[in-house]
């Protein structure tokens, strides 16, 4: 309930805070306007400002951040591995080709969703390779394989993406920033495509807590509990994969947040994957709007949102990682 109560908080500042300032009675009014059809009266400069540009990009932040933090459990508990994210699959370096190809051949048959529809489908491919070939050098999805084979695509996607740099440096600035990470310029169809993606994924990653709550222990153990690995590793991978495709496909690289998130979730909740999966969720999606809340305020000029996160995730992941360590050797 603390946890629930933070993002809420987080989410009415961060709709009032920016260039105009909504106070906090009047964003609660107009979010309850919305959506329990009150009939408060509101300013309505402040309605137009809330409805069509904070609260899109605010939801969009938060849905963002709850996905990646998920997929990060799920990735470490897989892997067994504390520096996994949801990335090591290439999924996000496969995203950043697609919406390069976008940008530097100026594709847009689809319109705004051009961007979007080629980094998912290009984040997808990516994946479903690495998981293919994984699955082709070991028996069950070997965590060693899985590793590998997403580094050796991720350094080939970046090989890729430098390539298209020479190519198009009239749009280098736009790939750069992009693969950053941003929310902004990004109208209400965006969260309203990412919700049910990240909601059902994260129920049916929730279905399978106790199969990843075995694998941590071991994938000995797991097998003889009944636990089919190679089949649940395919359907966990498979579906981290699509919440991760989607998120960084309409939003750009964003790192760090599923990379400590889980831990904290760890520490205050314990292994148990059914509470750190919705715990890491609501940390996740708290940590994000904080962030995106200091990329649009903190300077003059709007800070790419992923060089936030890293900003404050890096520091505050070494001191969780290392503390950690030391309480082992004790």
């Amino acid at each position: 309930m603390t946890i629930a109560a933070a993002c809420a908080a987080a989410i009415i500042i961060a709709c009032g805070v920016g260039s105009v300032y909504i106070p906090a009675n009047e964003t609660l009014k107009i979010i309850s306007n919305l959506v329990f059809r009150t009939n408060f009266e509101t300013d309505l400069t402040f309605e137009t400002i809330l409805l069509k540009i904070r609260l899109t990009r605010v939801l969009l932040a938060f849905v963002s951040g709850c996905g990646l933090a998920v997929c990060g459990v799920v990735m470490q508990s897989i892997l067994r591995n504390p520096l996994a994210s949801s990335s090591t699959l290439g999924v996000s370096s496969g995203a950043a080709v697609g919406a390069s190809v976008v940008i530097v051949f100026g594709i847009n048959f689809l319109g705004r969703f051009t961007g979007p529809a080629f980094g998912f489908i290009f984040g997808l491919a990516t994946v479903t390779f690495a998981i293919g070939i994984a699955g082709r050098l070991s028996k069950n999805l070997e965590n060693s394989a899985i590793i590998l084979t997403g580094m050796a695509l991720s350094f080939f996607a970046t090989s890729v993406i430098t390539i298209l740099m020479t190519f198009g440096r009239e749009e280098l600035h736009r790939i750069v920033f992009w693969q950053m990470g941003s929310f902004s310029l990004r109208d209400r169809s965006f969260p309203l495509m990412l919700y049910p993606i990240v909601t059902v994924g994260i129920i049916i990653l929730l279905r399978f807590s106790t199969e990843m709550d075995m694998m941590t222990l071991g994938e000995e153990q797991a097998a003889t509990s009944g636990i089919e690995l190679k089949k649940t590793k395919w359907i966990l991978l498979s579906v981290s994969s699509v919440i991760t495709g989607a998120i960084v496909s309409m939003t750009g690289i964003i790192g760090f947040i599923d990379l400590f998130t889980p831990h904290v979730a760890r520490k205050m909740f314990g292994a148990s994957h059914r509470y750190v999966i919705a715990a890491s969720a609501l940390l996740g999606g708290f940590f994000m709007v904080v962030c995106d809340l200091a990329a649009r305020t903190l300077t003059h000029y709007e800070l790419p949102v992923g060089a936030v996160t890293s900003l404050f995730g890096a520091p505050f992941f070494l001191y969780l990682y290392f503390s950690g360590q030391k309480k082992k050797r004790v």
